[in-house]
């Protein structure tokens, strides 16, 4: 017992030793200063809190509310064919790997080596080998050697728990990458549909004025006309095939833009044809406001995975303070001479186990320096996160103010056309009959076409707004599924030791 007794005396003795010795190295007070904000402890608007009523959520698939088929085929081949994509889903599976390098870490490590020497002996009078002198033998030996790190403070741990963070990261990113390449493709097939809408405007033009042209030359044949009228009407008949043109070079860009998105070259674009896009009912919002809008951004939530593993390296640094303890050994066996397998007859064993530690006694500022950028690198992410989430809600509340703003600029936009429209049927009806001049019949067709332009301008903003307050939610992705909980992103406190 006595003996016993003293054994673990020293074992305590060596374990307040090696604390005493370790605690020569302070934290300095270094610390993270950063604050996480709460969402629901920023100020919302009119725009959200009106919004508050609704109780929905956009769907995964939410271009499908735009009812056209064609563009929900490219968006499939753009998720499946884009290289952004490609790259996106590589980040992770490199993150994924990196965990797994970070976790295998923690594990018991396990390796084997083996040497087979032919070894020629000297002879030497005075350091020869003796009665090996001038013979050749084999000098063989092989080992297995293993560690085990018994992370008393926790280092390998967090230092996982890092790498799993940064896993979520990429994985959060290639979310986001996601709904900007569907949201990207949406907004061009958007575009293509305004630039087919405002070529159908202009070739009815191009008709009118046609048909005006016609009207001036058999008013002139009759002579009740001047060359004057005649040339008035053809003046701007150039102008006009300009603008077609315009128009089908905007088109054939268009379809370049998608079949690059899609991931194709721009013979696939010829496949294309004219959307069919319409907008039903109006998107509606969850009725949990801001946390629940902001929790679902895949921005918000890489960002929120990023301070949490950045508070992991904080707890790394930490346990760079205390002494390191890891359990080693090896087993091997060894000969010279004999045969060339003489070794594994076992003879020959030996093996060696313990612990190896190594303590922090001085390291000019190394283990401190470490810290500062650990917890440096906390308060920026912190910073991060915290701009990410006014800029979500400045964007949601954007997009809803848009929105609002859209459905009436369709009503009004309608009602100009249909006062255009009357305007210029009136005016033409009175020209045929020689009640008014070119002019008039010139500046009411002006005005409707104008008009015209500007209610499919106004259509392609409203459907485009649809597009931008979808994507402000976070695509219904489901991303706030995979966000890290609270006491992951708060700063890790200091060990009462390295105070």
């Amino acid at each position: 017992m006595p003996r016993r007794i003293n054994r673990a005396l020293k074992t305590l003795s060596l374990l307040a030793l090696t604390l005493i010795i370790s605690g020569c190295i302070g934290t300095g007070g270094i610390a993270p200063q950063g604050k996480v904000h709460a969402p629901d402890s920023l100020a919302t608007d009119e725009a959200i809190r009106s919004a508050e009523q609704d109780a929905h959520w956009p769907d995964a698939q939410w271009w499908q509310a735009y009812g056209d088929p064609q563009l929900n085929r490219w968006i499939d081949l753009a998720l499946r064919g884009s290289p952004s994509m490609a790259m996106a889903a590589a980040r992770v599976r490199q993150a994924k790997a990196m965990a797994g390098l970070a976790e295998s870490a923690e594990s018991l490590q396990i390796n084997s080596q083996s040497t087979l020497k032919r070894h020629n002996w000297p002879s030497d009078q005075f350091y020869g080998p003796g009665e090996l002198a001038d013979t050749t033998t084999w000098d063989n030996n092989t080992a297995l050697g293993f560690s085990y790190a018994l992370d008393l403070w926790g280092r390998e741990s967090n230092a996982s728990e890092r790498a799993v963070d940064m896993a979520h990261v990429s994985a959060a990113e290639a979310r986001l990458a996601q709904l900007e390449l569907q949201s990207n493709v949406v907004r061009a097939y958007i575009e293509l549909s305004l630039h087919y809408a405002q070529r159908d405007i202009v070739a009815a033009t191009l008709q009118q004025q046609k048909q005006m042209l016609e009207l001036a030359q058999k008013r002139l044949d009759g002579g009740i006309g001047t060359h004057f009228e005649v040339s008035q009407a053809e003046t701007p008949l150039p102008e006009t095939h300009r603008q077609i043109d315009a128009l089908d070079e905007a088109i054939a860009l268009s379809r370049n833009q998608l079949t690059a998105l899609a991931g194709f070259g721009p013979g696939k674009g010829a496949q294309l044809q004219r959307p069919t896009l319409a907008l039903g009912a109006a998107l509606k919002l969850p009725s949990s406001l801001p946390a629940q809008l902001l929790g679902q951004r895949p921005d918000v939530v890489a960002s929120r995975w990023q301070v949490a593993a950045q508070a992991r390296g904080i707890d790394v640094a930490h346990a760079g303070f205390y002494p390191n303890v890891d359990l080693v050994g090896s087993l091997g066996y060894m000969a010279s001479g004999g045969g060339a397998l003489e070794f594994l007859t076992g003879r020959k064993l030996n093996y060696n186990v313990g612990p190896a530690i190594s303590l922090p006694v001085f390291d000019g500022g190394r283990l401190r320096a470490e810290l500062g950028e650990a917890s440096a690198g906390y308060d920026i992410a912190v910073a991060r996160y915290n701009q990410t989430l006014i800029n979500g809600l400045k964007n949601i509340s954007d997009q809803l103010i848009r929105r609002e703003s859209m459905d009436k600029q369709q009503m009004f936009a309608a009602e100009s056309v249909a006062t255009a429209q009357k305007t210029y049927d009136i005016a033409m009806i009175a020209y045929q009959r020689g009640l008014t001049d070119y002019l008039n019949v010139l500046n009411a067709q002006t005005l409707l076409f104008k008009q015209q332009q500007v209610q499919q301008q106004v259509q392609a903003a409203r459907l485009s707004a649809h597009a931008e307050l979808v994507t402000a939610l976070g695509g219904g992705l489901g991303a706030g599924d995979d966000a890290p909980q609270d006491r992951q992103i708060s700063a890790p406190k200091t060990p009462v030791l390295l105070r």
